[in-house]
């Protein structure tokens, strides 16, 4: 490890010592994210990590990561995934517990993507019960149907750089070509009336029950996430302070 340090510029170094001194006054939080696809989580998601010194725990990202790394959690995950089976709520939350002992966790953590289902935040809340800890706050990205629909599939996508550009809220210089590369502008195959009917549907049917179980004991803060994406980070702001 030492080694490995000598290797590291010092900008760097003293760039993360100082980051982490700011963070060891932050108060701890755990916070959960919800919120149908195209509501605004990935805009506001960086900016709470780097406020409050936070890590951004994706679980689909985190299956993937204890896979390649042939944790014992991610043998097993590859197991099921390789049989065609869904990964196991225990499992899903054996990953989060791991990945929570991480020192980029130690402030607590942001999660994305679960839980989705009233047993999976049930399992999560015995997992941090046993760790002396629990949720500190849910984040519901409230937004319309009909708004979702206007903005995803209005999206297009450079697929060489990520640039992404919207036929009304930010469109290209010329109607379906990259303004810096000239190449072709592409929609990806889920940014469809169809899929994202689909997708809502199961959104509503699996994920308004779990606002509803946090709900009950006070957790959920409702965002306007139809607003314009600064006044929604003054209502993250509000709602965590």
């Amino acid at each position: 490890m030492a080694a490995n340090l000598e290797d590291v510029p010092s900008v760097e170094l003293i760039t993360e010592v100082l980051r982490r001194a700011k963070c060891s006054s932050k108060p701890d939080k755990r916070i959960i994210l919800v919120g149908p696809p195209g509501s605004g989580k990935g805009t506001q998601s960086p900016l709470i990590k780097d406020e409050y010194c936070l890590c951004h725990l994706a679980t689909g990202d985190m299956l993937r990561a204890a896979v390649a790394a042939k944790t014992h959690l991610g043998i097993k995950a590859k197991e099921a995934m390789n049989k065609g089976e869904l990964v196991s709520d225990d499992l899903v939350v054996g990953i989060i517990d791991e990945a929570m002992k991480r020192p980029s966790c130690q402030k607590g953590f942001i999660l994305d993507g679960f839980p989705r289902t009233v047993v999976q935040a049930q399992k999560l809340d015995e997992m941090l019960a046993r760790q002396g800890a629990k949720v500190d706050k849910v984040l519901n990205f409230a937004i319309d149907d009909a708004i979702l629909e206007e903005r995803i599939t209005g999206r297009w996508i450079h697929p060489s750089s990520g640039r992404s550009y919207h036929t009304k809220f930010a469109p290209p210089k010329t109607t379906g070509v990259d303004d810096v590369s000239g190449e072709a502008l592409i929609q990806r195959k889920d940014d469809t009336a169809e899929v994202l009917k689909s997708r809502l549907e199961a959104f509503h049917i699996q994920t308004e029950p779990v606002i509803e179980y946090y709900s009950k004991n006070g957790l959920v803060a409702n965002l306007h996430a139809e607003k314009p994406p600064k006044e929604v980070t003054v209502e993250v702001q509000k709602a965590l302070s």
